[in-house]
Parts: C-alpha cells; sequence; structure tokens
C-alpha cells in the first residue's frame, strides 16, 4: 500500500514583496487614474476647440449666402465662395455692402484645411458646391447641429446648418462641413504615447519606492524577528531591539515589544527566585518532620512524651506548610485579577471601617485609630475582599511587630491622583538597606523572629501583586526603633461608573450561572 501524498505547502510570499506590490499598485493606479483624468480634460478640450473652429465656419458661410433672395443656385454660391478678392454685390442688384470672398476671411479660411470639406445644397437638398469630395450625405435640419460621428466610413465631426435668407426670411439651402479632425487625432495619438511613456516611467518609480517603503517599515518586524530567534536560541538572553526614535505606530511596537520582553524576563526572574525560594521554605518545615518522624521510628513511638511532643512540632510544622501553600495560591491569583474580578467596585470607606472595627475586636490591647476624611461613599475597581485582604495584611503586620508601643493608625484622604490610605505603626521599624526589599517574596527582616511569629514573608508581596494589578501604588517609610508607615494610593472612579460596573458584573455572573446549569443538565 503506498504511503499517502504529503500535500504540496502554499507558495510563500515575501511580506516585503507583498507590501512592494500594494505599495506600488496604489501608486500607479494613482498616476493613471490622473493621467486619464487629464488626458480626458484635454480631449474635451481638443474637441471644444475644434467645435468652435467649426461654429465660426458654419456661421461665416452661412453670412456669406444669406443674402440671396431665392433657392441658391450654382450661380448665386460659387461668386460668394470662390470669388477672387473682388467686391461681391448684394443679391438683387441692392446698394448693400460689398461682401469678400469667403476664402479672404480668416475665419471661414480653415476650409482650406485637407481635412476639412465644405458642401452647400438647395433647399431640395442638391449639392451646388463642394470644396472636397464627401461622401457624408446630407440630413436636413432645421437649426445648426454639430456633432462626433463614427460610422466606419467617416470619424470626426460634422456640422450642418440650413441657409436663411435675411431678406425674405424663407430657407434657401443648406450648409455642410464635414471635418476629419486630422490634427485632433494626432494630437491625441501623441498624448497616448507620452501618456504610455510615463506610465512606463511611473511603474518603475512606483516599483523602486514601493520596495524603499517596505524595506524602511518592515525594519522593526525584521529586528523583532532577529530578536525573536536570539531569544528563542538563548532564552536568558538580554537582547532587545535598537529604539526608532520615530513617534511612529512602529516605534510604539517597538517599544511595547521591548516592554514585553522586559517583563517576560522579569517573570522568568521572579519564577526562578520563587522556586528557590519554595524550596528554601519548605525544607524546613519537611526537615523538621523528617527528624521527629525518624525520632518515633526508632524509639519514640514507646515514650509517650516523646511521642506527644513530636505529634505537637509536626501538626505545628504542617499548619505552617498549609499555610505557605495557601499565600503561595493566593499569590498567584493575585496575577490574574483583571481576568477574574474585570468589574469589580468597592465603596472603601465601607471597608476600612469594617476591618478597622474587626481588628479592634480580634486586638482589644491594641489602640487602632482611624482618621477617615472621605466623605460620603468612594469607589475603587478592585474586588472588595481583595481591598479587606490588603488592610488586614498591613494591620497584622503592624500588630506582629509592634511590641512595646501597642498603636495602630489608619488614616484615608482624597487627593489629586485618587485615594490615598495610609497604615502606620509604632514598632521595630524597617533597617533603610531592607526597606527596598520588604515586598520581595519570601523576605523577613528578621527571619527568626518572623518565624516565631508565624510569618512566611508572602503577605507584603501578596498586597503589592493586588494592589498593582488594580493600578495602584503600595510605599513604605520607616526607621529602626520608631515604627513604618505603608501608604497606598489607588485611582478612584464616579458613582454612575460604578453602577455600570456592578450592572456588568451582575449580568456576567448571571451568565455564569446559567452556563454552569446547562452543562449540569447535559
Amino acid at each position: 500500500m503506498s504511503a499517502p501524498a504529503t500535500p504540496k505547502s502554499k507558495r510563500r510570499l515575501p511580506l516585503g514583496f507583498k507590501w512592494t506590490a500594494v505599495v506600488a499598485a496604489g501608486i500607479f493606479s494613482t498616476f493613471i487614474v490622473l493621467s486619464l483624468i487629464l488626458v480626458a480634460l484635454m480631449r474635451q478640450v481638443l474637441i471644444s476647440q475644434e467645435q468652435g473652429e467649426v461654429k465660426e465656419t458654419l456661421s461665416a458661410v452661412e453670412q456669406r449666402l444669406a443674402p440671396a433672395a431665392q433657392n441658391l443656385t450654382t450661380e448665386t454660391v460659387l461668386p460668394r465662395i470662390e470669388a477672387d478678392n473682388r467686391p461681391v454685390p448684394p443679391a438683387g442688384g441692392g446698394t448693400g455692402q460689398a461682401q469678400t470672398s469667403v476664402f479672404n476671411d480668416s475665419v471661414v479660411q480653415r476650409i482650406a484645411r485637407d481635412d476639412m470639406s465644405l458642401a452647400v445644397y438647395d433647399r431640395d437638398g442638391h449639392k451646388l458646391y463642394t470644396s472636397r469630395d464627401s461622401d457624408e450625405p446630407l440630413t436636413r435640419v432645421s437649426a445648426s447641429v454639430i456633432k462626433m460621428t463614427s460610422n466606419g466610413r467617416f470619424e470626426g465631426m460634422i456640422a450642418r446648418a440650413p441657409i436663411t435668407s435675411s431678406q425674405n426670411g424663407k430657407r434657401i439651402g443648406y450648409v455642410q462641413i464635414t471635418d476629419h479632425m486630422t490634427a485632433f487625432y494626432a494630437t491625441m495619438q501623441r498624448i497616448w504615447e507620452l501618456v504610455g511613456a510615463l506610465a512606463a516611467a511611473a511603474l518603475l518609480v512606483s516599483m523602486a519606492l514601493g520596495f524603499f517603503l517596505a524595506s524602511r517599515f518592515l525594519k522593526p518586524i525584521r529586528s523583532i524577528t532577529k530578536t525573536i530567534n536570539q531569544i528563542n536560541e538563548e532564552p536568558q538572553s538580554s537582547a532587545r531591539i535598537p529604539s526608532l526614535h520615530r513617534n511612529d505606530e512602529l516605534s510604539d511596537l517597538v517599544d511595547e515589544f521591548n516592554d514585553m520582553l522586559d517583563r517576560i524576563q522579569r517573570f522568568i526572574d521572579q519564577q526562578g527566585e520563587f522556586t528557590q525560594d519554595v524550596s528554601h521554605e519548605l525544607r524546613t518545615p519537611v526537615a523538621v518532620l523528617e527528624g521527629h518522624l525518624q525520632l518515633l521510628n526508632r524509639w519514640g513511638k514507646d515514650d509517650p512524651e516523646v511521642l506527644n511532643e513530636s505529634l505537637a512540632a509536626s501538626l505545628q510544622e504542617v499548619q505552617r506548610m498549609k499555610s505557605l501553600i495557601q499565600e503561595m495560591l493566593e499569590l498567584t491569583r493575585a496575577d490574574a485579577v483583571d481576568v477574574q474580578f474585570p468589574n469589580a467596585t468597592v465603596d472603601i470607606c465601607e471597608v476600612i471601617e469594617q476591618v478597622v472595627n474587626d481588628m479592634r475586636m480580634i486586638h482589644p490591647d491594641f489602640a487602632i485609630t482611624l482618621d477617615n476624611d472621605l466623605e460620603g461613599p468612594v469607589y475603587v475597581r478592585m474586588y472588595r475582599n481583595h481591598l479587606e485582604q490588603i488592610l488586614i495584611i498591613l494591620l497584622d503586620n503592624g500588630v506582629k511587630y509592634s511590641t512595646k508601643r501597642k498603636e495602630l493608625h489608619v488614616s484615608a484622604a482624597l487627593d489629586s491622583d485618587g485615594v490615598a490610605l495610609a497604615v502606620q505603626d509604632f514598632g521595630e521599624g524597617i533597617a533603610p538597606k531592607d526597606r527596598e526589599r520588604v515586598f520581595n517574596r519570601f523576605y523577613r527582616v528578621d527571619k527568626a523572629r518572623s518565624r516565631e511569629k508565624g510569618g512566611n514573608g508572602l503577605g507584603l508581596s501578596i498586597a503589592q501583586q493586588l494592589i498593582e494589578n488594580y493600578h495602584g501604588t503600595i510605599s513604605v517609610d520607616s526607621a529602626l526603633g520608631s515604627g513604618s508607615v505603608f501608604r497606598i494610593q489607588l485611582p478612584t472612579i464616579t458613582a454612575e461608573a460604578a453602577t455600570r460596573l456592578q450592572a456588568q458584573e451582575a449580568a456576567r455572573t448571571q451568565d455564569a450561572q446559567s452556563s454552569t446549569e446547562i452543562n449540569s443538565n447535559l
């Protein structure tokens, strides 16, 4: 049995080729459209000029023949058309102004052109005079008519007009001019040849310009591709795309891409640190558990006192690992608040008062004061439980490290950047060298004392991660022996925006519940 044929891969067209083709086609098409418009305008101008000349010639011939009183005849036409500079007396022997030959008229002289023919007919349509042979038959008209004609045997302009006697107003004949427009067609031919030559040049120029523009626009993309390949080969590479400094979308793309690489690098570094820190933090409780289990396995299981002591210590370490794992999960969830709670809002006044009252009840030996300068409800875009968690972390930290002066102060006020919160304790304080690292994961200023107090070094990291994911900031001011002040800045929203977001969140929750019910019924 023969193997199935491998499907042919589609031919790959480089993006540079596509951009060059599109840009060249756009420029060339624009040139062609403009050229066609200009040619059409020039054609119309030339036709108008030709019509003007034919009309003037037609009018001059009419004026020459109009003085006749009776139906035109060869005898009355020829003297007025072919006379040689001699005055032509008016018809009927009157004393009208003498007329000169039609060929001596600077306008009518145009019929001497090789491509123009003049024909005169009597009122019955009999040809009396023609300047050149013409196969176009007479069509009797009641008024002057000038039109373009193309019927296979003739292509050009035909003008016809009735001749009316100026003496009695009777129709005495017809005049017909056929204009082959040789000069017009020759001019148009030269114009089209010129347009063709310019079009060929424009095509080359547009392709060159398209290639130049495509190369310029694709340069950042090529740099991005090169950087990605470098990072694929060496994930820890610090390669970045050189900034363009062009103040356009491509420059923004490069800056955003570099920022993304920086964030990914920080994430990789944090993940590495996180793995090392978790391994280090779990090593101690696991070692304690292992030691007690080995003790019990050797001889401690027969000693009730040793057994109880080992079980109590093991349970304590298990509880500590449970707390550590829970905090690690919370830290992971803090990175996805914009997905899990996109429309969450909360009244910050209500939450602050509730958390402060709860902490007063849990720690009655602490004097916890609240200085709330907020008037009425103040809304921020944050999940309520997260705001409570942040405040509890900061207040719990203050309780743990305030051994002498058991006092905490919480304040809230509005400023130009939103709402400002502050949690102040009067405990041990933080040294300057530790202040920058206090928000790092698993970092503890005094590891031994923190372990005794039940801390894992994740609380402030969780608080910082939550606040930053809600587009806020947190900082600390501290001095050894004087205590610390943690400051939080959060952007606020209007009551109308909060109402709208709450409605959207309610609708999202309802949709999620409906989907769950549908899936459970399937």
